[in-house]
């Protein structure tokens, strides 16, 4: 089963902007917040676009193909990971996510573990990050009530190419003005926990989720680190490791010539964060008739999904990618 490009599900939530267009993503009168792009969630399915499958949800390729994403999987494992661009022209509501044990109880799907790759930020642009200092659970609770919870919270700067780590627990917010890569857990379990008193559409206070944060969130100061592991002895040229935890590895790939690329028994996916570049099969030269069977041209904005099957191809081109795998390399 060859490689194959997927389309994304498009998020319109009212904090979002209009600069995913310059990702590939269709431009809207709405504000387009997020592209989930490598996703088998049923809240928001990516598409099949190409190759054999062409149209194909990938929940339903998941579903029926679970070898092919990993040869460890079995008939009814959920795929693991959900990788979006987000555009936050606006700061997103300060919010926490639970770990896998309290998120399967209560929520009956994973935890989200997830992290982000800065790819555009506005001048003095920065996240919220946890907190400065450890704060007991009854001033998490009085702060957010009296609306000073920012007051106790770490802020961030950040700059482009910069990756965040952001374990389930973690309070935070992307402030306005940043355009991010996430990679997490395949989970949509998000608890609101202060909104800067924002409405919806139709004029109404949106939903805080407090008693649930007050039980996942961790109280203590931010970590503000990436777990980076020793990288492999022979990493390869244009490759560096931006994030490895249980969940998911992220390699960050500056590609300019060729590489040959072999499938795993887990799937690869490559999410283009900048340039172009041509996907070759086999022997396919310039001169091959029908380069529909031999070459895919990837472009930024693209999300590349690599089965465990695949057979052996090349990246020509010029481009930056983040290289997304649910383990490390054996």
């Amino acid at each position: 089963m060859k490689p194959f490009l997927l389309q994304p599900a498009i998020k319109n939530y009212l904090w979002g902007g209009n600069k995913l267009s310059e990702y590939g993503k269709p431009a809207s009168d709405l504000p387009v917040a997020e592209s989930w792009e490598l996703s088998a969630h049923p809240d928001g399915p990516a598409r099949v676009v190409t190759g054999a499958l062409a149209g194909t949800s990938f929940l339903e390729f998941t579903k029926k193909y679970p070898q092919e994403w990993s040869k460890s999987a079995e008939a009814g494992d959920p795929f693991p990971i959900l990788v979006k661009f987000i555009d936050a022209k606006g700061s997103l509501s300060i919010q926490v996510h639970p770990d896998d044990k309290y998120a399967l109880e209560v929520e009956k799907e994973p935890g989200k573990t997830e992290m982000w790759v800065i790819l555009e930020a506005q001048p003095g642009a920065f996240l919220y990050y946890g907190f400065e200092e450890e704060i007991s659970r009854d001033e998490f609770r009085r702060r957010i009530d009296d609306g000073t919870l920012t007051e106790v919270l770490h802020k961030q700067p950040v700059a482009p190419g910069e990756a965040y780590f952001i374990p389930a627990g973690t309070i935070h917010a992307i402030g306005a003005g940043i355009v991010l890569a996430e990679v997490q857990q395949s989970s949509n379990s998000t608890y609101r926990v202060f909104d800067f008193g924002r409405r919806d559409k139709e004029g109404n206070l949106r939903e805080l989720h407090v008693e649930k944060a007050l039980a996942v969130t961790d109280l203590t100061p931010a970590k503000v680190a990436a777990p980076l592991p020793e990288l492999p002895a022979e990493f390869p040229e244009g490759l560096s490791r931006l994030i490895s935890c249980p969940y998911f590895v992220v390699d960050k790939l500056v590609l300019s010539g060729s590489i040959e690329v072999t499938a795993e028994d887990d799937f690869i996916a490559y999410l283009v964060v900048a340039g172009e570049a041509v996907l070759r099969f086999g022997d396919v030269t310039e001169s091959t008739e029908s380069k529909e069977e031999g070459e895919l041209m990837v472009k930024k904005g693209d999300c590349l999904f690599v089965p465990t099957s695949s057979p052996k191809f090349t990246f020509a081109g010029e481009a930056q990618m983040l290289v997304i795998r649910s383990e490390l390399r054996k």
